[in-house]
């Protein structure tokens, strides 16, 4: 038996020698490329930090103190050590999430897969526990260097150094990346410091910490590359800088020694106020293939080769995120105004081509999205046309900015959202169904949801033609689908996917659901029942000849990938009753509930977004039997005022 096979809880650490502990992280970093090769996952940055988290379990009683991953794409040690060892279906529905879940675990707190959140939590869950009389419990956050390039995290240490009566200790696991090396002032600050002979004396005597290192530089090169401006500011004769923080600082320990790593928690456990341990690692520790991916360390997998770290399987169709890439440098070379901006997530989010032919025009501004949006309505204003490039989980954290800052402002400004809709094996935090709903207040601004490929890169070029006002484009995780025609365009810009004679069911299709909207009516024409098709391709504001075919069907129904409540069918329908047109409107999307990790078709099944179902509630509608009814045919009632009864039924 293994020494990992008999932890089952954090205390069964507590008995094992030095060496059954260095053991034990090479059987769980073997386990860890074995399992996540099979189910893709989050790899490197949990090979990163095998011996950091099974020295913070050894130090702290877990739950009873409490450890709050930020981001928690780390967290895979943390389950092996809480006693979470079938990773047979990882991220898969019924299997272990990949990020903290507080249904599998008591020891798991913050299951949120947004970064730069961990020290408010600390801050409050420190608060809580001083407040109660709960002074014996402790708080860790593990927090990365590319984290501390979000603002919550500077808000959060601001107020944590405002009341160092408590016991909290945040773990800087820098590695001086994120997705790829962690960039901005702070980064570069540190590579000049970690040149300086006071501060690489001070590193070389870290105790025991770096007597294994090998190479003295090996870890200087590597990268200090994280937010520690300010911590460091004391051995670089930069006092001046963050001097309002007061808060006790351990390091920089070699956080693949878990001897260093324990006795440096242990000093900041006993500390009693506040103290933040600086451990130094390395993303992709112990596997070479991880470590030879120069784009991010293998920060995210699908099923690859364990001996190779090469995939399992690829595919030669285009990604969604393959086809931003490329059109976006075409409108760069014609339109020397576009500028591109991401949120660390250059390569994620396809920008990386930009970059590379225009590397002055593209500007990663860290885990930000607050900033990059406001700093988009600058450069607008400066007569430059930004693209920000984000996930679309990552715009909820921007709403205010992109209101108050862009919107306001008539700014013209692009948000690529990636990663729309349904997401699958991340998780609540991660799908991207929000967008829409949130988005559509905003006054002014222009929603588009391409179908494919073709749509997208005529959609981008009008994106990026507005000039006063936001733009939205939402594309899905993927693979794009093939191309699919209209049948005929109006002069409003939509498209007419499949038209009938009988005009019983209007089909809004909302990007790539027009493929389940043909499908839909094919099964609707099988049953003797007519639909129209349509592909508004611009949803927001409601083109007004979706609000004339409407009034031409007897029910209309929204498809989208995207919450029901406040979604594009409650625009519709909004409009249409502005508009004094009656026609009964069915709005279909995903609940207003965050749903759990599970495959796209498993989360669309439930959702009831499959062309059986939505076909089958539709018959029904068109026959009276369920609500929302079908309006009647003309011969049955008289049309509507202003409704030419023709037209209903044609």
């Amino acid at each position: 038996m293994s020494i990992l096979e008999t932890i089952h809880g954090p205390r069964d650490l507590d008995r094992l020698t030095d060496k059954e502990l260095d053991q034990l992280a090479a059987e769980v970093r073997t386990f860890l490329v074995a399992n996540v090769a099979k189910t893709g996952g989050h790899l490197g940055p949990n090979l990163g930090v095998v011996e950091t988290t099974i020295a913070i379990h050894r130090v702290f009683d877990s739950p009873r103190d409490a450890i709050v991953f930020d981001t928690g794409h780390q967290s895979y040690v943390h389950k092996l050590l809480t006693g979470r060892q079938d990773f047979s279906r990882l991220r898969q529905r019924g299997g272990l999430a990949g990020y903290p879940q507080r249904s599998e675990s008591e020891h798991d707190i913050v299951e949120s897969s947004h970064a730069s959140s961990s020290l408010s939590w600390a801050d409050g869950i420190s608060r809580a526990f001083g407040m109660t009389g709960q002074d014996d419990r402790h708080v860790v956050a593990v927090v990365g260097d590319g984290a501390l390039t979000g603002g919550m995290t500077w808000e959060a240490l601001n107020n944590i150094s405002d009341d160092n009566n408590r016991r909290l200790i945040i773990v800087v696991n820098d590695n001086g990346r994120s997705y790829a090396p962690t960039i901005g002032g702070m980064a570069r600050f540190l590579n000049t410091v970690r040149t300086r002979r006071g501060y690489r004396n001070l590193y070389l005597s870290s105790r025991k910490a770096f007597d294994k290192l090998g190479s003295p530089g090996q870890s200087f090169y590597r990268g200090i590359r994280g937010g520690l401006h300010g911590f460091l500011s004391r051995f670089s004769n930069n006092e001046a800088l963050y001097s309002n923080l007061d808060i006790k600082y351990i390091g920089p320990v070699h956080g693949h020694d878990i001897h260093a790593m324990e006795e440096a928690l242990r000093q900041a456990k006993n500390y009693g106020a506040p103290v933040i341990v600086h451990a130094i690692t390395q993303k992709g520790r112990g596997y070479e293939p991880a470590l030879r991916d120069a784009a991010d360390q293998f920060h995210a997998v699908g099923q690859i080769d364990p001996e190779t770290g090469e995939p399992i399987e690829s595919s030669t169709k285009p990604s969604w995120t393959g086809v931003f890439a490329d059109e976006i440098v075409k409108l760069a070379e014609k339109n020397p105004k576009i500028v591109g901006i991401t949120a660390a997530m250059l390569r994620p989010t396809g920008l990386h081509k930009f970059a590379e032919r225009f590397p002055d025009r593209v500007h990663d501004v860290g885990i930000a999205e607050q900033h990059a949006a406001t700093s988009a309505a600058g450069l607008a204003y400066g007569g430059l046309h930004p693209v920000v490039a984000i996930y679309a989980t990552f715009i909820n954290r921007a709403f205010d900015q992109v209101l108050m800052d862009v919107a306001l402002h008539r700014a013209g400004v692009t948000f690529v959202l990636d990663r729309a809709g349904v997401t699958g094996p991340d998780g609540p935090s991660h799908h991207g169904i929000w967008d829409l709903a949130i988005l559509q207040v905003v006054p002014n601004i222009r929603l588009a949801a391409p179908r494919d490929g073709t749509r997208f890169r005529e959609e981008l070029g009008e994106a990026v033609a507005v000039d006063d006002a936001p733009t939205v484009l939402r594309f899905p995780k993927g693979n794009v689908q093939a191309d699919i025609p209209a049948v005929r365009r109006l002069d409003d810009g939509v498209d007419v996917l499949r038209e009938s004679d009988a005009r019983d069911v209007l089909l809004v299709t909302v990007g790539p659901m027009a493929d389940l909207g043909l499908k839909v009516a094919d099964r609707l024409a099988a049953q003797g029942i007519g639909a129209t098709v349509v592909d508004p391709r611009w949803v927001v504001p409601v083109p007004r000849s979706i609000l004339s075919l409407a009034a031409e069907h007897r029910i209309v129904v929204t498809i989208e990938d995207g919450v029901r409540v406040g979604g594009i069918g409650t625009r519709v329908r909004q409009d249409l009753r502005e508009a004094g047109i009656d026609t009964a409107v069915d709005e279909l999307g995903l609940p207003d509930a965050f749903i759990d990790h599970a495959t796209r078709d498993q989360i669309l099944d439930d959702a009831g977004l499959t062309p059986q179902k939505i076909a089958r509630d539709l018959v029904a509608q068109v026959l009276g039997s369920r609500i929302p009814i079908a309006r009647p045919l003309p011969a049955e009632e008289p049309a509507p005022e202003g409704v030419d009864a023709k037209k209903r039924r044609a």
